[in-house]
């Protein structure tokens, strides 16, 4: 009976044995587990990384091959240093710290030594590697930019850090992928599936062949192309026109949200962070720490809007109907709060709303916005239906875009003004300034050409987005195609695009007409103040513009800001009016006017002590 019983139980744990065998055999293969194998090797194949085309179909970035140097480190033999150093173009130092590095990340796995070398090195190293036991060359392909322009927009792409591999199984060390831009946002899809074939070696070492006659093994995936909205030949037009100049452009297509351009100037060729000397690139751009490069204004920073604000404060207080199109306040060169006279450079008269907006009135702004807070019992009261209506533009929020990166701007609430002066202490006259787009409002470009773009359609917006087509499938996100509606009713919206029209007409715009082309606009010029040894000093303003155009059925929607460059007609409105005729025409007519903006810069500005750091939320102290 014992032995009966003793038979059994070896019969079973047989069966268990052979069952759990056979199952991870046959039915549970991983590519970790098949990798922990040391008599397996893995060789992948990588896809190339989709092409990125422009909204008109013209090709920004393609592919071009390139070469790493692998080494599996526990396949080397005792080589001679200095003469595979000198092969290579490496120091023996650099050699040693990477062999480190792959040795510490896997003795069995492949790491790459050398990354990206050009063709011509590889045609040299190709015969010369055999002799390197347990090194190898791998083909590749790096990024070729058929622009110079939109660095910001498109991105980069580097090698996988120890960060990635640990929080991606999909990565194996020494690939790349996408850091900012679009090459960050849309990864996934970009990047493809690397294919692998799985090589069974024997107890010397030796490959023998597929493993499971390839059974095992995946062929590449070609990444998918994408179309952007971003126009080529606009992009690469503004990028000249902001060279010498910093600060940030975006215009955007107002009936369907489309960006059309984004820049941020300075800017870099995005050509300079692909191949070997990428890493030394790319250090000198990010600390450049005075004209930062990589830092893009288009999205990151948050100035003050300006002017431009006005024309919302104008929408809101006719939404509350404390004034109309007649309500009119008198400008004596500036106003009144308590004693203390704030100043005003209209000229000084009896304003409406029409020659409020196109002579850019400050006395008009501070008597609407007083109104509005007038309306309520209490200031709290007053600035939570102030907050409501501003932030339905996408002000003082994350926008939503489909950039990897952004800022939320400011706009102020209760809460932080009770946190600054005291709850109940504070009243529509200590924060007069956000009437004129200063003090403690903030806005980014995007966000600034976003709610251009929403008084174009009178009343809503599209969340701005860079992506027009994945692959094949002309469908995108839901939420790019969904109308954001303002908190303003369309009626409210006629007189200040007539008002916005005049200032071209007759107002701080009129002599940037363009013949042919009807615009609606508002210029801006921010006080830009620092302080130097605790003493507040008043530097050269910033300059700010935003439009739109043709006013009936507009096609494009834009912000220029730039820094220091004194009132909003001069720089910023001149280069706004040069990319909308750029843009609607195909061709510049006022050519003298091109060649003066092509021409001038502003490094003079730049130049100057405490010149302060890129679109700083000041505060503005009357």
């Amino acid at each position: 009976m014992k032995k009966i019983l003793l038979s059994s139980i070896i019969v079973i744990v047989g069966i268990v044995f052979i069952g759990r065998l056979s199952y991870l055999q046959i039915f549970s293969f991983s590519p970790n587990q098949i990798l922990e194998d040391p008599a397996i090797k893995a060789v992948y194949d990588y896809p190339e990384r989709g092409y990125i085309y422009d909204r008109n179909g013209e090709l920004l970035v393609g592919n071009q091959p390139a070469y790493d140097v692998m080494v599996i480190p526990r396949d080397t033999k005792a080589l001679d240093t200095l003469e595979f150093c000198g092969l290579l173009g490496i120091t023996k130092e650099q050699f040693i710290k990477q062999m480190i590095r792959a040795e510490r990340y896997s003795t069995r796995l492949p790491s790459v030594l050398v990354p990206q070398l050009a063709k011509e090195d590889y045609a040299r190293l190709q015969e010369k590697m055999r002799k390197y036991k347990g090194y190898y060359i791998q083909k590749r392909s790096l990024r070729d930019y058929l622009t110079h322009s939109a660095a910001n927009v498109l991105g980069y792409i580097s090698e996988v850090n120890e960060s990635d591999l640990r929080n991606n199984p999909y990565y194996r060390a020494g690939e790349l992928r996408g850091r900012t831009g679009i090459e960050k946002q849309y990864e996934d899809m970009l990047r493809g599936r690397k294919g692998v074939k799985y090589i069974q070696k024997d107890r010397f070492n030796r490959d023998i062949g597929p493993y499971k006659n390839g059974k095992l093994d995946t062929l590449p995936k070609l990444g998918k192309e994408l179309h952007i909205t971003i126009d080529k030949t606009l992009q690469e037009y503004g990028e000249r026109l902001m060279v010498g100049k910093r600060g940030g452009i975006v215009a955007i297509e107002p009936s369907s949200g489309e960006i059309l351009t984004m820049i941020s100037g300075p800017t870099y060729d995005p050509a300079l962070l692909v191949g070997r000397e990428r890493s030394k690139n790319y250090t000198k751009l990010h600390y450049d720490s005075i004209s930062k490069p990589v830092w893009d204004r288009s999205i990151l920073a948050e100035p003050s809007p300006g002017s431009p604000f006005k024309t919302l404060n104008a929408l809101a207080a006719l939404q509350e109907g404390v004034i109309d199109s007649d309500t009119k306040f008198r400008c004596y060169n500036g106003f009144y709060v308590g004693k203390n006279k704030k100043g005003c450079h209209c000229g000084g008269g009896v304003r409406n709303l029409n020659s409020g907006i196109f002579n850019s009135c400050n006395a008009y702004f501070a008597g609407t916005f007083r109104k509005i807070y007038g309306k309520y019992k209490t200031t709290a009261e007053g600035m939570d239906v102030w907050e409501k209506h501003m932030k339905s533009f996408g002000l003082g929020n994350y926008l939503g875009t489909d950039m990897p990166t952004g800022r939320p701007g400011r706009i102020p609430n209760k809460k932080f003004y009770d946190k600054w002066y005291g709850e109940g202490r504070w009243y529509s006259p200590t924060i007069i300034s956000n009437s004129i787009g200063q003090g403690e409002v903030a806005a980014t470009p995007i966000q600034l050409a976003n709610m251009t773009a929403a008084i174009a359609n009178q009343g809503f917006y599209y969340t701005p987005h860079v992506i027009k087509q994945i692959g094949d499938q002309s469908s995108i996100d839901v939420k790019y195609t969904q109308r954001n509606y303002t908190t303003i009713d369309k009626k409210h919206f006629k007189p200040v695009i007539e008002a916005m029209a005049n200032v071209y007409r007759y107002g701080t715009a009129r002599w940037l007409q363009i013949p042919g082309i009807e615009i609606a606009g508002k210029t801006g010029t921010v006080e830009n103040f620092t302080r130097i040894d605790g003493e507040r000093v008043q530097l050269t303003d910033h300059s700010v513009f935003v439009a739109f155009a043709p006013i009936e059925n507009p096609k494009i929607a834009l912000a220029v800001y730039i820094e220091n460059g004194y009132y909003g007609s001069r720089y910023a409105g001149h280069i706004a009016s040069l990319l909308i005729e750029k843009y609607l025409k195909g061709e510049i007519t006022r050519t003298d006017l091109e060649k003066r903006m092509l021409e001038k810069t502003l490094e003079q500005e730049y130049a100057k002590p405490y010149s302060g750091a890129p679109f700083q939320i000041n505060e503005y102290e009357w």
